[in-house]
């Protein structure tokens, strides 16, 4: 299982730097190995609202991208859930000062690490932290 983490999916369906080597890779994966969770989706949403905010994208762009994101996420990806215990172990990922990782980023982390997933994602910070707690990881 390949878990796509939310820079990944952002940029994929946004405007930004690497959109086109994320929108690459993601047509060139088997569609029925990539997951997602509702963390993803959280952040997914504040994502948009930051581009909004900023004058990035304007309302009418943030409700066709959020409205693809929804469209992917129903059709396409699977949702892995969130047990209580990953909170845990993600506080656990957060105690490890060295790893540099945000509460957001240590719980992507955990669920990979619940589910024995993949991290893919674009967040160069996340990604190397991810093979030193136990985490297969691609960064694009």
């Amino acid at each position: 299982m390949r878990y796509l983490d939310t820079s990944l999916l952002v940029s994929a369906l946004s405007r930004e730097t690497r959109s086109h080597d994320a929108r690459q890779w993601l047509q060139s994966q088997d569609l029925a190995e990539l997951a997602i969770s509702d963390w993803v989706v959280t952040e997914f949403s504040s994502a948009l609202a930051i581009k909004v905010r900023t004058g990035e994208i304007d309302m009418v762009q943030r409700g066709a991208i959020l409205a693809q994101f929804t469209q992917l996420s129903i059709d396409t990806f699977g949702n892995l859930p969130i047990d209580a215990s990953a909170f845990r172990t993600a506080a656990r990922f957060c105690d490890q000062s060295q790893l540099n990782l945000r509460a957001g980023d240590a719980l992507h982390l955990a669920i990979c690490a619940d589910h024995g997933a993949t991290l893919c994602t674009l967040d160069q910070r996340l990604g190397h932290a991810a093979p030193l707690v136990g985490v297969g990881c691609i960064m694009l």
